[in-house]
Order: C-alpha cells, then structure tokens, then sequence
C-alpha cells in the first residue's frame, strides 16, 4: 500500500471518529459473559421476565416499571429508538436486561447510553462491568463523550459510574416514560479519562 493510500486511510478513519457518521447504535458485541444483540418485538416476555422484580426498580424515578403495562411503554420506547439492545448472558443464552444508545449528537461528538437494567443476580461485579466495557469501546471509536442520565435517587448507578471515571455534569428535569417530570443526573466520560481508570489490557 503506498504512504498515500495509508495516509488517506488513516484520515478517513480520524473523519469517521470525529463526525460519528458511521456510529452503529444496534451493532452485536460480544464479550466473555455477555453478549449485545439488537433488541425485537419477539423479546419483549423474555425481557419483561428479567424486567418483573420490583427490587430492580426501587431507586428509578419510574419505580412501577415492573408492572406490565408500564413495562411495555419502556419497550415500545426501546424499539422505536433504534438503539436498544438484549443483553444475553452466554453460558444460559437467556436474557438479563437491556441497555441502548440515544441521542447520538454529530456536532459535539457525543453519544448518550442509559434506559439500563440487569437482573439483580447480575448486579454489581463482572456482568455489568462488561456491559459497560464494550458499550464503551464501540462507542468511543467514533465519538469522544458518552453521557449518562440517571435517577436523583439512583445511588446504586452514581456508584458504577463513578468507578469507571465518569464526571458528574448538571442536574435536569427530564420526562418519564408516564410523561410525568424527574429529576435526574447528567453524568460524562471522555475516552482519555475511560482509558485512564479502565486497565489497558481489558481496552
């Protein structure tokens, strides 16, 4: 290949990160634990099955997402917005939660992850880590900041996200899937600061 066509390559590819023109929001990923894989109308007792333990939802400003019907509004959210995924624990083949990307912003180069949630057997150590691990990696090869939207009350979420660099930003009002208004927290990471707190050989 002649230092021309590598040179031109390689800009291709710095254009790409910089715009996020290419960003996949429903891409399959795959790790050792888990696997991402874009969510359908045909998962939706499958999720509402990992999604019915009123314990998951204790500290979410929607704290009545257990229950069927209000369940079904965050699912029709889920699929209209073209970036929510199953996430499917390996060794089972079943699924453990969802996660999505949202309001990709071209112009700053930022993308949002959030609406996330993981059975409880799941919580707090290597599953959800993962997740966040290779949401991340996708995510920055074409953007430089992630956001995160979480409940004012969600102390269990604040905690993760700190753990993995995340700054804390402002607070906003925004509305629930019920259209009522919450209080929620805005919290950001860069790349440089990701890769600064996550170990290069887990990159």
């Amino acid at each position: 290949m002649s230092p021309k066509l590598i040179k031109n390559n390689r800009q291709s590819g710095l254009d790409r990160r910089r715009t996020g023109v290419d960003f996949d929001l429903q891409p399959t990923l795959k790790g050792d634990l888990i696997e991402l894989r874009p969510l359908g109308p045909q998962d939706f007792d499958a999720l509402f099955s990992a999604a019915s333990d009123p314990k998951i939802w204790k500290q979410h400003p929607e704290s009545d997402r257990y229950q069927r019907e209000v369940f079904q509004r965050f699912f029709d959210g889920a699929l209209e917005s073209k970036g929510a995924f199953a996430i499917i624990e390996r060794k089972s083949g079943r699924i453990i939660g969802s996660s999505r990307y949202c309001n990709l912003d071209l112009a700053n180069r930022e993308v949002e992850v959030g609406w996330t949630f993981l059975e409880r057997e799941f919580w707090g150590g290597i599953y959800n880590r993962e997740l966040k691990q290779l949401m991340l990696e996708h995510a920055f090869r074409f953007v430089d900041r992630v956001v995160f939207v979480v409940g004012e009350q969600n102390f269990r979420s604040q905690k993760a996200l700190a753990k993995i660099g995340a700054s804390f930003l402002k607070k906003t009002q925004l509305p629930g899937d019920d259209g009522t208004i919450k209080t929620n927290l805005v919290f950001a990471i860069t790349a440089k600061s990701y890769r600064s707190v996550v170990p290069a050989a887990q990159h």
